[in-house]
């Protein structure tokens, strides 16, 4: 499907009204211009919209999601419905949206920003993006969240927000050490031990957290405390642990580490998410509260 691309600058309350752009990439089907799709919101890592970030997201919208990019192989469309992505600067407050270089400096850079940027702004861009996706006339408002590295938290984080369907978060990083944003004031498991993910009402919610094993940035004994917390919240979730290190779904930059056979088998996992939860709509959620059937 083609795709194309634009941004919108929208401004906010926390940074004294200087704005966030927000990357648009919308499909396109000709002859169908009241065409509407469901939408995603991209969160970048460290390094703002950068190349693997753009591509990532392009494959989204292709599918035939809006899709906005929080700057910060294609699969046969055969049975897969239409989502628009959209895609934040992240760093805005520091920066343009310009991407940082993947090399030292800029990794220094993007680990400055990280920490100095307060979770209320992280968390004021979030809503700003999905109030932008809602406000499209091609997006239908059934709204979903990625994104990979400091992207997976945020988008772990957009799911807090009751219009977000459906997070996958790949490697997200920090949730477990509770240190994002300044002063260290991440509150992010505390608000799931408070119930912050079970209060969606009637909403069908679907939250993925993606790892891989050989992750450095988020240890076995961090990802043990993030499955933990969750479970012992009742929160739905699927839980992966892939033979994989940290931004194995980097197609470029990644120091050895991309995997792209992996990458691929996980997009098509998140597609399917997407598909099932933004891409549907079952109605209400009537919980039937059954204990599964100790059957073989």
């Amino acid at each position: 499907m083609l795709i194309n691309k634009s941004f919108h600058d929208v401004p906010t309350k926390l940074n004294g009204g200087k704005p966030v752009r927000i990357f648009i990439i919308a499909p396109v089907v000709p002859d169908y211009p009241q065409a509407s799709f469901p939408g995603v919101v991209v969160f970048s890592e460290i390094y703002q919209v950068t190349g693997p970030v753009e591509r990532f997201a392009g494959q989204i919208a292709s599918q035939g999601y809006v899709v906005g990019k929080y700057s910060s192989s294609l699969l046969p469309l055969i049975g897969i419905v239409n989502i628009r992505p959209a895609c934040p600067s992240v760093y805005h407050e520091f920066e343009g949206p310009d991407p940082i270089p993947y090399d030292v400096e800029g990794t220094d850079r993007g680990n400055k920003y990280k920490v100095e940027k307060l979770v209320g702004a992280y968390d004021e861009d979030a809503t700003l993006a999905i109030d932008l996706l809602a406000s499209l006339p091609n997006c239908n408002g059934r709204i979903a969240a990625t994104g990979m590295c400091l992207g997976g938290h945020l988008a772990f984080r957009a799911a807090f927000d009751s219009r977000i369907l459906a997070s996958v978060c790949f490697f997200a990083t920090d949730i477990h050490s509770a240190t994002l944003g300044k002063g260290k004031n991440d509150d992010t498991l505390i608000r799931v031990q408070n119930g912050d993910l079970n209060g969606k009402g009637e909403l069908v919610h679907s939250l993925q957290m993606i790892f891989g094993k050989q992750d450095t940035h988020v240890p076995r004994q961090g990802r043990d405390l993030i499955r933990k917390t969750l479970e012992d919240a009742d929160v739905p979730c699927s839980f992966l642990e892939v033979q994989a290190q940290h931004a194995f779904i980097r197609d470029e930059h990644s120091k050895g580490r991309w995997d792209a056979a992996l990458t691929r088998s996980l997009f098509t996992f998140m597609m399917e998410v997407f598909e099932r939860t933004v891409g549907r709509d079952l109605g209400p959620r009537v919980a039937r509260n059954q204990t599964a059937e100790h059957v073989c």
